[in-house]
């Protein structure tokens, strides 16, 4: 439980006796959304896994018993709230989700951009909103989004990956100002460059794909906005305070 009763403190998180039985993964046929999968159903964790490949899935349900699985194109936005409430009633509840889908491509045309903004931030619109609504009424729950350290401070060469991520951040928030009180733990989860299928093209030091999602699912645990390594976390304090005229001049893409 995310939430333990008393008389003197009604609602008090505690990260030592949360524990998540059953968990929804929207995006999880590769990278950080696979591994999270992975990690949860060896901890014990009923999760339904979903994605767009469907032989993706496949391949996971052969390989973790009990995976309840879905294929899913986060665009189609009106299948949501029918494959939610179907999804909670067939893991008997739910206690976790997490929006991990998400997209990176170099902004070639404006399309690109308008890609991104759909598949980052849109598309995960109304799995969190459902999800807040639903643990809202129970005052309990956990909601994870994966961000990005590209949303705290808006470079030059992807603006529309930056935005993204950037208004998934403030959505997040929005809900944690709003759940905080009734025992919901909603956390923002904003990694760096991770080995991944969609980070294979550039050339930068990258965390492997196990460490970042062990790390995630310690972090996740508590509200708030968390970074996977404590260096990004002091740089990008420092680069959210550097004024815009000297941020353009600096050499970032």
């Amino acid at each position: 439980m995310p939430a333990i009763e008393s008389k003197q403190h009604p609602k008090i998180w505690s990260p030592i006796t949360m524990t998540w039985k059953r968990a929804i993964i929207v995006g999880a046929t590769s990278g950080i959304g696979e591994e999270i999968v992975r990690q949860l159903s060896a901890q014990g964790t009923q999760c339904a896994a979903l994605g767009r490949r469907e032989d993706r899935l496949d391949q996971l349900a052969r390989e973790i018993p009990n995976l309840v699985v879905r294929t899913h194109d986060v665009l189609q936005t009106s299948t949501v709230p029918d494959l939610f409430a179907e999804l909670c009633r067939e893991l008997g509840g739910l206690d976790l989700i997490i929006y991990n889908a998400g997209l990176l491509t170099e902004p070639a045309e404006w399309e690109d951009d308008e890609r991104m903004m759909e598949i980052n931030l849109v598309g995960a619109i109304p799995w969190l909103r459902l999800a807040a609504d639903r643990f809202e009424g129970v005052g309990a729950g956990t909601i994870v989004g994966i961000g990005s350290v590209a949303g705290d401070r808006a470079r030059a060469g992807r603006p529309g990956y930056s935005a993204s991520k950037a208004g998934l951040h403030a959505y997040l928030e929005s809900l944690r100002n709003r759940l905080s009180r009734r025992g919901v733990v909603v956390s923002t989860i904003k990694p760096g460059p991770v080995d991944t299928e969609m980070t294979r093209h550039l050339s930068m030091n990258k965390m492997p794909v196990q460490t970042a999602v062990q790390i995630l699912l310690k972090k996740a645990r508590k509200p708030g906005e968390h970074y996977l390594s404590p260096v990004h976390a002091a740089v990008f304090t420092i680069l959210r305070a550097i004024p815009s005229p000297i941020f353009r001049r600096l050499p970032l893409e």
